[in-house]
């Protein structure tokens, strides 16, 4: 079972790994599979929007079982398809790398991890580094 101390250990690891690259102040949202919120942490600094986009970050790539980076690049090859899915889930799809799929240890998805603050590429970083440090799997493309 994913458990509030492993979304603490990933949301402090992620933020540790920020500030080791002196990124901008991150927010990050650890959501269990059912995309229910299990803990959250916004740096000093971090614009108030930031919740809202970590949040999405994570429900989507909850929603549709990979991470943003893959969200990103269908977006990119198919914009009509990014519309919809904005449409039918209320505005919670957020296509830029940061969220990313937590797998546990028998290779099945826990919860998911979604970091804004930096460019995707970074908050993605800091995802993995909070995923991994807690001991579980990140898969910033999913499963497949």
């Amino acid at each position: 079972m994913f458990k509030l101390r492993d979304a603490t250990t990933i949301i402090d690891a992620a933020l540790v790994e920020a500030r080791a690259r002196s990124l901008a102040p991150l927010a990050v949202a650890v959501l269990d599979a059912g995309g229910h919120l299990i803990a959250y942490r916004r740096e000093d600094g971090a614009g108030i929007v930031r919740f809202d986009i970590a949040y999405g970050k994570a429900w989507g790539s909850l929603g549709m079982g990979f991470g943003t980076r893959e969200l990103t690049e269908r977006a990119a090859k198919n914009p009509a398809f990014i519309t919809v899915l904005s449409t039918v889930s209320g505005g919670r799809m957020v296509p830029s790398p940061g969220g990313v799929l937590v797998v546990d240890a028998e290779g099945i998805v826990i919860g998911a991890v979604g970091i804004s603050g930096d460019i995707g590429d970074n908050d993605e970083i800091c995802a993995i580094a909070g995923i991994e440090k807690a001991g579980f799997r990140a898969a910033p493309k999913g499963l497949i």
